[in-house]
């Protein structure tokens, strides 16, 4: 390696939940720096989250969502002898929640002829209910690892 490796920051709490997964969240929804729009998509949607699963917490919700949805293992193209291999990895911890909520985030996006709150809301309740897109995205993701297992010797 030719630098050194940039330390970690402390994660910051969200105001409202004090919890670092959702200031991660707000974080992905945000674009072009307009925190305050995020921050409103996802209040938004967990306020929808609790009028839709009256009994659970919002951001218990999230949580199970995230656990369906984070990938254990993961292709990695490898370039062995002039040829290409999908190699299968294992994901890491932090990899693991930030691809769950990317795709979580991408899905909701792709919904059509909603609003991104609402749309933020059914996605994570569908995955927290282990149905929809993103779900379907971590088990083709699996399958993908699962297929190219043979070369699995190729990982480094």
């Amino acid at each position: 390696m030719r630098r050194r490796r940039a330390d970690r920051r402390p994660r910051v709490r969200d105001v409202r939940f004090n919890s670092e997964t959702v200031t991660r969240l707000i974080t992905c929804i945000m674009k072009s720096g307009k925190k305050s729009v995020a921050e409103r998509i996802v209040y938004g949607a967990f306020e929808r989250i609790a009028e839709k699963a009256k009994d659970k917490n919002p951001l218990d919700v999230l949580q199970a969502a995230l656990e369906n949805v984070k990938p254990r293992l993961e292709v990695k193209s490898r370039r062995v002898g002039g040829a290409n291999y999908q190699v299968p990895v294992e994901v890491s911890i932090d990899r693991q929640e930030a691809l769950a909520m990317r795709w979580m985030i991408q899905y909701a996006g792709s919904r059509k002829g909603t609003a991104m709150t609402d749309a933020l809301a059914s996605e994570i309740l569908d995955a927290s209910n282990n149905t929809g897109s993103s779900v379907k995205k971590r088990e083709d993701t699996h399958k993908m690892a699962q297929a190219n297992r043979a070369f699995a010797h190729y990982r480094w």
